[in-house]
């Protein structure tokens, strides 16, 4: 297992946060709403201490998503061609990772692989097995506030060559010693480990945290 490289504030921030917003969802009266409000402003607070992110857009940040606090779920779909991993250039940050991105509403996890391998590299694809269940937060700097597992599904090519969309600025084959300064926050080098592994030897266990 990889340590986490969370820091402490962080953790108990997202911990305060995430009770909080639960309890937010249950308060049945006045009293325990403004005690959960308050716990949520403190954990914004402890945010802006350590990030100078100001405390209302990390409260606003809080309030997208209301409920019962639940991980979000991320997906990746891992395409691998004579020995070499395919990824994609991001937009944002112009380094590379997997395709995929966050989980949508309505689709199941092979789908929504299957989707983003198409939108972000013009391949088709179909997914064949499950690779491994990741937390996502132990990988990637800036770490995010919110906490998220990270799906990694083997694909099929079914047809399409790599190329390029409004997402990113290429997509390309790699070999295991060629591989390009990765976006940590989406995909890791442990997990082009796991995909390399579990390509040569597709009976292996999918690996979980």
């Amino acid at each position: 297992m990889t340590k986490s490289r969370i820091p402490d504030w962080l953790r108990w921030a997202r911990e305060i946060q995430s009770l909080a917003q639960t309890g937010l969802h249950f308060a049945e009266d006045e009293y325990n709403t403004f005690r959960y409000s308050r716990l949520l402003e403190l954990s914004a607070e402890m945010v802006e201490m350590h990030t100078h992110l100001p405390r209302e857009s990390t409260l606003e940040s809080f309030r997208v998503q209301p409920g019962y606090a639940t991980p979000k779920v991320d997906v990746r779909g891992a395409i691998v061609r004579e020995g070499r991993v395919l990824l994609v250039q991001e937009r944002v940050d112009e380094r590379w990772c997997m395709p995929g991105g966050w989980a949508d509403v309505g689709e199941t996890p092979a789908e929504m692989v299957e989707r983003e391998v198409r939108e972000e590299s013009g391949l088709i694809v179909k997914a064949r097995q499950l690779i491994g269940v990741y937390d996502a937060n132990r990988d990637g700097e800036p770490l995010e506030f919110f906490h998220a597992y990270k799906l990694v599904f083997l694909c099929e090519e079914i047809s399409g060559e790599p190329a390029p969309s409004d997402e990113t600025l290429a997509a390309e084959f790699f070999a295991p010693d060629q591989i390009p300064p990765l976006s940590t926050q989406r995909t890791s080098q442990r997990h082009l480990d796991c995909v390399f592994a579990f390509s040569k030897d597709p009976r292996m266990a999918p690996y979980f945290e």
